[in-house]
Parts: C-alpha cells; sequence; structure tokens
C-alpha cells in the first residue's frame, strides 16, 4: 500500500500534461498542489475536480520563468503545507511548467532564445535548487523533457537544447541528493495533443498524418499517455529508478 498521505507538487499543472499528471498522481491516493501562471479559474477548478475523489488539492500562482518571484512563491508554499495539509514539505517535484516557441534556428531571436532559456531550464533549476528544504527525504523529483532531444525536427533547436540541459542537470540531481533518498528522473514524451501543439497542427494539416505514419504505434499522443508514467514514479513500484530518461513516445522515429 502507497503511504497516501504524500503531497505532490506539479507545475503548471492546471492543463495539458501537467493537469493529467495531476490527475494521475490524484488517483495513486497522493495529495497534489499545482501552479497556474495566469488561468486562476482552470486551476480552481483541476484542484475541485481533485478534491471530489476524496484527496486533498491546491493551487498556487507561479511564472517558472521569473526566478525573482521564487523566494516568494517558497514562502507561500511552505504556508500552503501548513495550513492546507498539516505537513512542512512535500515529497515529489514534477517540473513541468513549459511553452511551445517553435522556430527555425535561423530566424530564432535572442528574445525567444531567452523565453525559452528561463522557463524551460533556469527556472527549472532555481526552483528545484529553492525547493530542496521542502522536499523530504526519499522524495521524488520528476523533470519534463522531450523526444526531440533523441530525434531532431526543424524547428525546435533552441527548445530541445534547453531540455538536452535538463537530462543532463537530472543526473546531477541523482548523484547529488542520493544522500537524501531523493530520486530524480525524466519523462520525455513524444508529440502529444494538448493545446500546447495546437497550434503547430493548425498550422501544418499533413503533420498529423506523418506523426502517425512515423510512430510505431501508429498515432499520435494523448496526455493520458503520459500522465500515468509521471505518476508511476512517484510510486513505491518505482523506488529503484534513478537518473533514468523514459522516453515515452510510442516509438517515434525508431
Amino acid at each position: 500500500m502507497e503511504q497516501k498521505n504524500k503531497i505532490a507538487l506539479v507545475t503548471g499543472g492546471s492543463r495539458g500534461l501537467g493537469k493529467n499528471a495531476a490527475y494521475k498522481i490524484a488517483a495513486k491516493g497522493f495529495d497534489v498542489i499545482i501552479t497556474y501562471r495566469s488561468k486562476k479559474e482552470e486551476a480552481e477548478a483541476v484542484v475541485a475536480e481533485i478534491e471530489a475523489t476524496g484527496v486533498k488539492a491546491a493551487a498556487l500562482q507561479l511564472d517558472t520563468g521569473i526566478t525573482k518571484s521564487f523566494d516568494g512563491f517558497i514562502t507561500q508554499l511552505s504556508a500552503t503545507l501548513k495550513d492546507k495539509f498539516g505537513k512542512d514539505q512535500f515529497d515529489f517535484l514534477v517540473n513541468n511548467a513549459g511553452i511551445d516557441a517553435a522556430s527555425p534556428f535561423a530566424q530564432t531571436t535572442e528574445e525567444d532564445f531567452d523565453n525559452l532559456f528561463n522557463i524551460h531550464f533556469k527556472g527549472v533549476y532555481f526552483l528545484t535548487q529553492k525547493s530542496l528544504p521542502l522536499i523530504a527525504d526519499g522524495g521524488r523529483i520528476i523533470n519534463i523533457s522531450t523526444g526531440l532531444t533523441r530525434f531532431a525536427t526543424p524547428g525546435y533547436a533552441a527548445y530541445a537544447s534547453m531540455k538536452g540541459a535538463i537530462e543532463v542537470f537530472t543526473k546531477y540531481l541523482a548523484k547529488e541528493l542520493g544522500a537524501r533518498k531523493i530520486a530524480a528522473n525524466t519523462v520525455a514524451p513524444g508529440i502529444i495533443e494538448t493545446d500546447f501543439t495546437k497550434r503547430a497542427f493548425e498550422q501544418h494539416p499533413q503533420l498529423h498524418d506523418y506523426m502517425n505514419s512515423i510512430t510505431s504505434l501508429g498515432r499520435v499522443g494523448v496526455p493520458d499517455d503520459i500522465g500515468g508514467v509521471i505518476a508511476f514514479l512517484c510510486t513505491e513500484d518505482a523506488r529503484w529508478i534513478n537518473a533514468q530518461r523514459i522516453e515515452a513516445s510510442g516509438g517515434m522515429f525508431l
């Protein structure tokens, strides 16, 4: 039996893969805190749905691209843990929040690059660092990467480079936090149908059929294909998985 009063923090948990992960983690009996950037109503709806299943949930505002806001967020998180959950620490950090910003290498602006860097690497790096005192010994850190670190698709040089950094960072987390029995792993989805990829599918009507054709299981992924993998990594069944990149792409570009 899992210890039911463990808590997961899922960044970007109000929509897309983060929302699905929050649901799947809650289905394991764990309590969940999600963050949202701007759409408070969406986040509150996710919290209500999770709490309807009998576990506790909360939502906090956070822009993971603004590292100067992290001290204030950690203070708020600490208060929420005490007030809502009666605890001083949480157990699982899921660094999921992100943006999609495809652009050919030759046309990528420094502003585009910096935005991706701040959200997908710098923000993850320092939010994890700031969270360390609040992560319980024996906890888990799960970082979200992408299949694009293994195969190259034009337009994602900057995005995939940030995720490549995340994969290296995850190994260092596993090494340096091992003394606290904290495991760190990366989940690398293939292309998934969410609002994150909606624009790409709309701009390229042939993309859907193409992605189906190069995926061994014959279809584009959906959030349900990923959330369960993230939730699994929070369980005791996954306790000996550490420093791993787990690709969940249905077998793209094999």
